[in-house]
């Protein structure tokens, strides 16, 4: 396997740990916090880079069934981040999110879960 795909499997799985570390803490407390704001933007950060480095690593090109659903859930947590900030800004930091916040956060979050397991399978079927 070539050294820039390892070094984008390692840092997508610091994405995972830092989405799921803002998820949960949103879920439980049911406000936004300055923890929940950083660790979405390093999981962005992390999921970004990792992206690229996939992108330049493969062979198959970008647009395969993978890289949509990857794509897509990379941009759906995208938005919830920016959407995260304009909760904050509006509201402030530690303002209560509706249930409905909650819910698109959760459902933007497992639908990244999937693109991650996808790729993992990916992987482990190589």
């Amino acid at each position: 396997m070539k050294p820039v795909l390892i070094a984008g499997i390692s840092i997508v799985n610091l994405a995972l740990i830092s989405y799921t570390i803002a998820i949960v803490i949103q879920s439980r407390k049911k406000m936004m916090s300055r923890n929940v704001l950083t660790f979405l933007t390093i999981g962005v950060i992390f999921d970004i880079t990792a992206t690229i480095c996939m992108i330049v690593g493969t062979e198959e090109g970008p647009m395969t069934l993978h890289g949509f659903i990857g794509y897509s859930s990379l941009a759906g947590m995208i938005i919830d981040t920016i959407f995260s900030y304009r909760h904050a800004m509006k509201d402030g930091i530690n303002a209560l999110i509706s249930k409905r916040f909650n819910l698109w956060s959760q459902t933007a979050y497992i639908y990244w879960i999937v693109a991650y397991i996808t790729g993992a399978l990916i992987v482990a079927f190589r």
